[in-house]
């Protein structure tokens, strides 16, 4: 599977494209150089579940353009968001996705070095959860990419990064919206009165 984003297999309408975003492929991202032979994991927060290996595809891998542990907020419109929430979101911004971390985030941004490890793309099906892709089986790395200047790869990509001190005001908002939304290691994010309203 290579060239065009292959929409008719996911589960979610997927984000919008981005620029430079190059051909489909399977990703996986870590601060870790020294990867080639990715074994199926139980995930920490479900233990219930299978052994899977985790991959995102190219549409969707800026949500990983982060250190690993950094809470962030990603979102971008479809097809059923409304003009209000468009509106309300996207209004000041010539832009189609934004992300958004806590400015106590923003050193580690600029000193991240990540490592982009493409899988082959055989083994995996579409998870449930647009851009995410498992298999239960074994696999080794076909390729590693350096990636680094996380903060100027969000400005040549066109998707608007904006810093906060804190990411729960935004992140409340998104979740009672009908933009589509992604959100990682926010257990990591600093203590706000509206974590909990």
């Amino acid at each position: 599977m290579s060239g065009g984003y292959p929409e008719h297999l996911l589960h979610r309408e997927p984000a919008p494209p981005y620029a430079g975003e190059g051909d489909f492929a399977l990703w996986h991202f870590s601060e870790d150089p020294g990867l080639r032979r990715f074994q199926p994991q139980v995930p920490a927060a479900s233990p219930g579940q299978p052994p899977l290996v985790w991959a995102v595809d190219t549409r969707h891998a800026p949500t990983f353009w982060f250190p690993r542990d950094c809470p962030r907020g990603c979102i971008w419109p479809v097809s059923t968001t409304t003009a209000e929430d468009r509106e309300r979101f996207f209004g000041q911004s010539d832009t189609g996705r934004i992300h958004v971390i806590e400015s106590s985030w923003l050193e580690r941004m600029r000193t991240c070095r990540l490592y982009a490890y493409r899988l082959p793309t055989g083994p995996f099906r579409p998870h449930e959860t647009g851009g995410y892709w498992v298999c239960g089986t074994p696999v080794e790395a076909a390729e590693r990419t350096a990636v680094d200047d996380l903060i100027g790869r969000h400005a040549r990509a066109g998707i608007e990064l904006r810093i906060t001190p804190s990411v729960w005001p935004f992140w409340r908002r998104v979740t009672q919206s009908t933009v589509e939304f992604s959100g990682s290691r926010l257990r990591n994010a600093a203590p706000h009165p509206e974590q909990f309203a």
